[in-house]
């Protein structure tokens, strides 16, 4: 995974190189590399581009009448140079062509939304996908809704290992599991959070930004296919387990799902596995079966340590049916290293959304 950090720079047209493996090529695509582009709901800008491009990227502090901005230039020209509208913290999204043979998407933030460069970073997730967060619009998710075009997830299918033979299929929303838009509710409780992170593993990864990052793109397979989705929370905050409870009991929600990660208690490295809990009852139990057989299909190498009965405080106290998901053990040498990679958390995070999907087509 390559990652390189922007840098404020002082003029409109200058910008920080970004590292010797992230520089311009000469054009040799007529067409732009730039394929798909989206700003997520929390603040994340995910890119999809031609496999092998490289990337440039700039920040530029507010000034003359406009907010700060960032933007990123791929080599290939853009065929229709246009501008989108904003929505919350974001002005405007513009793409145009800078000079003959690139292209550059420039993101401009609202006058009263400051950016500060030395958060923003740059991240090939793999030869065709990138990551930026803007940890600074954190505060404005609820006004922020997704803006981009194209199928940021077209290129990711599942690797034929993970198959074991059975067919491979894309990690878009448009595969998954069908049911009736507006119908159904469903909670997501994203383990601990703020000064609670949770089990903390190897190299220091923790449970919490784990957790935030699978449930946050779970909502979003979830909401692409008209299922409501409530959060018990959408960033780094502390939230005792009886309001989360509270919340989801009112919401009269058709599910509820709360993701996890493991820790072994003597931090062994060689206890791995997945595993999902219910406390009660048939619905409860066909709740954590589905979930736990998708996310079992999209984690070779992890032991299947089955679906438990427990007593944990948010799915015995939650009145709708519930299931607690450990996706693996931060503490475990083969699910840590999977669990720090933004594909396998988008695998997941797919796998859930399909478990709870397959479950409310069940549900009566």
């Amino acid at each position: 995974m390559d990652v390189f950090k922007l840098s404020r720079f002082g003029s409109v047209l200058a910008g920080l190189f970004l590292g010797s493996s992230f520089y311009f090529v000469s054009p040799s695509y007529s067409a732009s590399a730039l394929a798909a582009w989206l700003i997520r709901s929390d603040g994340v800008l995910e890119l999809r581009t031609k496999t092998g491009t490289r990337l440039k990227a700039f920040f530029q502090s507010a000034g003359a009448g406009k907010g700060d901005r960032v933007w990123v230039d791929f080599p290939g020209e853009l065929s229709k140079p246009r501008r989108i509208s904003g929505n919350g913290p974001i002005k405007e999204v513009r793409l145009g062509k800078p000079f003959s043979g690139f292209t550059r998407l420039v993101i401009e933030f609202s006058p009263s939304i400051e950016i500060d460069p030395r958060k923003l970073k740059l991240i090939g997730i793999s030869p065709n996908r990138w990551e930026l967060s803007f940890d600074d619009l954190s505060l404005y998710s609820y006004e922020l809704k997704k803006i981009g075009e194209g199928d940021v997830k077209r290129s990711f299918r599942k690797p034929s290992f993970l198959g074991y033979g059975r067919p491979t299929y894309l990690l878009d929303a448009s595969t998954l599991p069908s049911v009736t838009r507006g119908r159904y509710k469903v909670v997501i409780d994203p383990g601990h959070g703020g000064p609670d992170p949770g089990a903390v593993g190897i190299n220091g990864l923790r449970e919490t930004d784990v957790v935030l990052d699978v449930s946050l793109q779970v909502t979003e397979f979830l909401k692409e296919k008209g299922v409501t989705v409530l959060l018990t929370r959408k960033k780094e905050i502390d939230l005792d387990l009886p309001p989360r409870v509270a919340r989801a009991n009112k919401s009269k929600a058709s599910a509820f799902v709360s993701i996890h990660a493991n820790a072994s208690r003597d931090h062994r490295r060689d206890v791995n596995g997945v595993e999902t809990y219910y406390y009660t009852g048939y619905r409860g139990l066909s709740l954590a079966k589905k979930i736990h057989k998708e996310i079992v299909r999209v984690s070779p190498g992890s032991p299947d340590r089955g679906v438990r009965r427990s007593r944990f405080f948010v799915i015995r106290r939650t009145d709708m049916p519930a299931a607690l998901v450990e996706v693996g053990f931060v503490t475990g040498r083969i699910d840590a290293r999977k669990l720090r990679q933004s594909e396998h958390r988008q695998r997941l995070a797919f796998a859930i959304a399909k478990g709870i999907l397959n479950y409310l087509k069940g549900a009566r």
